[in-house]
């Protein structure tokens, strides 16, 4: 592994000496949260904002403008906010490393440079897609086929990184690291020979376990056995989610055209579960043994137990075919899963058989839902790319909306919550909201 040569950071000092922000508790580790399902700790939701407005400045501690593109939500730990930003041609990614205290760039830095990143081919996606994943003593940052690195939160210095995981993603990177025990996972779903998921040491960076993803029929040959659309159907963006069986861990990852759990300690397949879909890009959720997997086009309710193993195609106890989510991780509260899909519609969905109990537009303005939902037990938060912010009660019964907010640009990247405060990255700016 090279050295990578980085540009200078930013380092608050005092009298000559370092004055270190602190890097703990670590408050939003992963892009969806502590639970990994965008739920907000019981301990911290009652102190979440409900209102804001740009307008009248209410609600709005601080707004830091920001330079260059992404789609990755921020991680925090202690004083620190983390996250990663490209620019618009992706010949440069970059870390931001902001104080959550007052907003201050702490660290700005050129994590790689690439002479000739593939174009990304549409305007959806960018190439700081993935989200960081953070530890108290390490932070694992990551741009696909571009790069991966641990980086030192106390310090912002990089401790490895990796360069040599190839991947033709085609529309860009999305899939974001998962943590598991020793272990940082990456997934790669490209439009080659590469859809393959991959276990690095956390400690040193080297492999670990490398599975290739075992599906062998796409659904997408032409007369001449090519794949049609240049392969644009065999990619994915999702990211891995675990779930609890007879006392031992499993991984969900679902790709084009199959979901798979693993064993994450070997990268043994267990079961396959295939699919009609592409493009699957939001992380299953999990509630008493059953996965809920949506699969870019369907959602799925599947039992997973010790007795799921090999192929389980045809053995979910239902499946929504319409209405899903595309884009926006979903949450699940009060026994329903509350999603939203690409055109800003929110469904309340029956974990029972997947029947809506309600319907609804979220926003009043035009515009796409790109950022995932947060929740709380009572409220669920959600973001259009056109800066409205909607705040629905989480009641299965029917569509209420307890305040509707407005931010001068819109979001990308999901909302997150530390002690008491939600941080919200738009195209522009990084806020801090408060009551």
């Amino acid at each position: 592994m090279k050295a990578l040569a980085l540009t200078a950071s930013l380092v608050v000092t005092v009298g000559g000496l370092f004055a270190q922000p602190a890097t703990t508790p670590v408050f939003w580790p992963d892009k969806q949260g502590p639970t990994l399902n965008g739920m907000v700790p019981e301990s911290e939701a009652g102190a979440l904002p409900l209102e804001w407005t740009e307008a009248a400045g209410k609600g709005i501690a601080w707004k830091t403008p920001l330079e260059n593109e992404g789609h990755s939500t921020p991680v925090i730990g202690g004083d620190m906010i983390w996250f990663t930003a490209a620019t618009t041609d992706g010949t440069k990614m970059y870390l931001y490393g902001i104080n959550r205290n007052d907003g201050k760039i702490l660290h700005h830095k050129l994590m790689f440079e690439n002479p000739n990143p593939e174009p990304l081919g549409n305007p959806t996606n960018n190439y700081a897609a993935p989200s960081c994943v953070l530890e108290a003593d390490a932070l694992y940052v990551h741009f696909g086929t571009y790069g991966t690195a641990r980086v030192n939160p106390a310090s912002g210095e990089v401790v490895w990184q990796r360069r040599d995981i190839k991947c033709r993603h085609f529309r860009g990177p999305g899939s974001s690291p998962v943590l598991f025990e020793n272990l940082i996972i990456l997934t790669f779903d490209g439009i080659e020979d590469d859809q393959f998921t991959i276990a690095l040491d956390k400690a040193t960076g080297r492999d670990v376990w490398r599975t290739k993803r075992s599906t062998t029929d796409y659904g997408d040959l032409d007369k001449d056995g090519k794949p049609t659309r240049d392969g644009d159907m065999r990619k994915a963006f999702c990211t891995p989610a675990f779930i609890m069986v007879d006392g031992r861990t499993q991984m969900l990852s679902c790709a084009s055209r199959a979901a798979f759990g693993y064993d994450p300690r070997t990268g043994k397949e267990l079961w396959t579960l295939h699919h009609t879909g592409y493009n699957a890009a939001i992380r299953p959720v999990v509630q008493g043994g059953v996965a809920y997997i949506n699969t870019g086009k369907d959602l799925i309710a599947l039992k997973v137990d010790g007795g799921t193993q090999g192929d389980v195609t045809g053995k979910h106890l239902w499946v929504r075919d319409r209405h899903n989510a595309s884009f926006s991780s979903t949450v699940l509260v009060n026994d329903h899963i509350i999603q939203a899909n690409a055109a800003c519609v929110a469904n309340c969905v029956d974990l029972k058989d997947g029947t809506d109990t309600w319907s609804e537009r979220l926003f009043t303005g035009a515009g796409k839902m790109f950022a995932s939902a947060i929740a709380t037990k009572d409220r669920v938060y959600f973001f259009s790319e056109n800066g409205e912010g909607t705040v629905l009660a989480t009641d299965p019964r029917k569509f209420t909306v307890l305040a509707r907010n407005k931010l001068d640009s819109g979001m990308t990247s999901s909302p997150v919550a530390a002690d008491g405060a939600l941080y919200l990255r738009t195209k522009t700016h990084l806020y801090k909201i408060v009551k």
